[in-house]
């Protein structure tokens, strides 16, 4: 028997490969020998005794529909099969054993699925608790796939573009481009993208040199295929988006032009010695990925090649170094190579932040030591639980995000945010204390408005008014249909439960834990005051949010997660006016609402 369950693990673990999937054999010969225990392979064909295994079936998310061959395994990697013809799968159970005081004792190991065409990613929830001679539905997502073709005009496309796909993200209630994938154009000039979530999506190509060796020459005029955008777009910012849903194959022709390429060369007249430069290429004015250009620290220049066209090129120091400086200059290529003009970097400026604290409650919060070399600072004031930062408000603007430094010793309580960009930003600020009543520049409402900082200038400080009297909204959703995790009870354990990231599970050495049946959101609208707030909800549905800034709410509630939630803008909120109610709660106040549960299916 041991002979042929290893001679079927090897035989499994091939095709899987074949499928695309790799596993060790040892879990590959641990999924034949629970089938050969059962009777046979695969383990639901055969299982004798069905109130020591446990059943189910792998179906397609999106179209409900079974999933053959698809690897189903436990977390903890002992347990494994592919489903049958019809999605099926059975593991049989070990015997459970007892405690000292005679009771059984039980783990419990997530289920995974995996097969080719499904996002890697999916986690499977389960409709019950997976006891032994229950039965689970597992659901995989779908991928959705963008694929196209790179074609030249009237000619053949050169081999191997590249092509990029950015996907939209929301973060903090505003949407961001990031790159998601890319690919390489086959000799035909088609390209595939896969395993990609559903989502919206901009498709652009790589500028490259054409470097065919058959008219290719170093000395003489050098040619190459700028980047172009999706829908002929002359930019990033104006290219069309694509919406893929889940499964999904979206088309996307991309028409590349062969064009003349000359040599720039920019000197930045104040660089450090021996530092480096990011550099950054936009058509005209509008950020956004696309052309590219190099700094030569030996040459103290940017250099690089583009085709004719008007550009912005910035340049900026690596924060806190001796060259965080920033430079910005206009260039206009025309039919030649250009020079200058030369760019001087501006020291970058430090905003100072202070804070007005207006709380009515005492601190009661452990002291909070801060780690400096060998010594330890205790940190006092706002330091202890306060957070600033400075987010680009560009929704393609690749710089980073910029925070307050750290304290230089003992005694250092100022609170300042070094090395910033010129740029725009939204201010973010974090508190373990209260609520933010207030953040202003001058008289620029940075809760509304977003922080400019020009060239070589520092804004007035941000001024921070903290209070504590905080509010609450609690109530009940109504609609809601119980799920709950997929999770396999055996063996023995005695440890206490931890809590798992993975929403609906604990460890693996837990019982099952209920999936969220609801997601509640708190909306701030418009000027009111407030601040966005996720609110877990109970099975039984009721909820109670975490203390609120007091303003206006618009409250919902969801049958799924809401990750890409546009809810600081207004346009895209109007769909959600009839949804939910509006809630206005002030400084101690407590309200109650009923939502009715939103299908997040309606939404599309």
């Amino acid at each position: 028997m041991k002979y042929l369950a290893r001679r079927l693990a090897d035989y499994l673990a091939a095709r899987l490969r074949i499928e695309g999937l790799r596993l060790s054999r040892t879990v590959v010969l641990a999924a034949v020998t629970l089938a050969a225990t059962a009777g046979g392979i695969p383990a639901s064909a055969q299982s004798s005794d069905k109130a020591n295994s446990i059943r189910g079936i792998v179906i397609n998310q999106v179209t409900h529909a079974p999933v053959p061959r698809a690897l189903v395994i436990s977390s903890d990697q002992r347990f494994a099969t592919l489903t049958d013809s019809e999605g099926r799968f059975e593991f049989a159970l070990p015997q459970t054993s007892a405690d000292s005081n005679g009771q059984d004792t039980a783990i419990s190991a997530v289920f995974n699925a995996r097969k080719p065409g499904f996002l890697p990613e999916s986690l499977l929830v389960g409709t019950s608790a997976a006891a032994p001679g229950s039965e689970i539905t597992l659901g995989l997502v779908p991928e959705a796939v963008l694929t196209g073709k790179v074609s030249l005009a009237n000619a053949e496309a050169p081999d191997s573009i590249t092509v990029e796909v950015y996907k939209r993200q929301v973060r903090d209630g505003r949407e961001h481009w990031y790159q998601a994938q890319f690919a390489q154009s086959r000799s035909d000039g088609e390209y595939r993208v896969a395993d990609l979530a559903g989502g919206t999506y901009k498709v652009l190509t790589r500028e490259v040199l054409d470097r065919d060796p058959v008219s290719f020459d170093p000395q003489g005029q050098l040619y190459g295929y700028p980047p172009v955008y999706s829908q002929n777009a002359p930019d990033f910012f104006s290219s069309g988006a694509i919406r893929l849903s889940p499964g999904m194959t979206g088309i996307a022709n991309l028409t590349v032009a062969r064009k003349a390429y000359h040599r720039v060369t920019i000197p930045v007249t104040n660089a450090q010695p021996d530092t480096g430069l990011n550099v950054n290429v936009y058509v005209a004015a509008h950020k956004g990925p696309g052309f590219t250009l190099g700094y030569n620290n030996r040459s103290h220049s940017i250099e690089g090649m583009l085709p004719d066209g008007t550009y912005t090129v910035e340049a900026y120091g690596f924060a806190n170094g001796p060259g965080a400086g920033t430079g910005m200059v206009a260039l206009t290529v025309a039919g030649g190579p250009v020079r200058g003009p030369a760019m001087s970097l501006v020291p970058s400026g430090s905003l100072r932040v202070d804070v007005n604290e207006q709380f009515a409650s005492a601190d009661e919060s452990s002291p909070i030591t801060f780690n400096m070399g060998q010594r330890a600072i205790k940190l006092k004031g706002p330091r202890r639980y306060l957070n600033v930062t400075l987010e680009p408000a560009d929704d393609s603007e690749r710089g980073g995000v910029f925070s307050l430094r750290n304290p230089t010793g003992p005694g250092d309580e100022a609170l300042v945010i070094e090395s910033v960009r010129p740029g725009q930003y939204w201010v973010r600020v974090n508190s373990t204390r209260g609520y933010a009543a207030s953040v202003r520049s001058g008289s620029v409402d940075l809760l509304e408005t977003p922080l400019v900082v020009g060239p070589g200038s520092s804004p007035a400080p941000i001024e921070i008014t903290m209070r504590d009297d905080t509010a609450q909204i609690s109530g009940t959703v109504e609609g809601m249909v119980p799920r709950a995790a997929a999770v396999l009870q055996s063996g023995s354990t005695t440890e206490p439960a931890t809590e798992s990231p993975i929403e609906g599970f604990y460890s693996d050495r837990l019982q099952p834990m209920p999936v969220a049946p609801a997601h509640v959101y708190c909306i701030p609208l418009g000027d009111s005051g407030g601040q966005y707030a996720e609110v877990y909800v109970s099975p039984d549905g009721s909820f109670t949010s975490p203390p609120l800034a007091p303003g206006a709410y618009r409250v919902l509630a969801f049958d799924r997660p809401q990750p890409e939630l546009e809810y600081r803008n207004p346009e895209a909120m109007q769909v959600y006016e009839s949804r939910g109610p509006v809630v206005r709660v002030a400084g101690g106040q407590k309200e109650n609402v009923h939502l009715q549960l939103i299908s997040s299916s309606s939404l599309e």
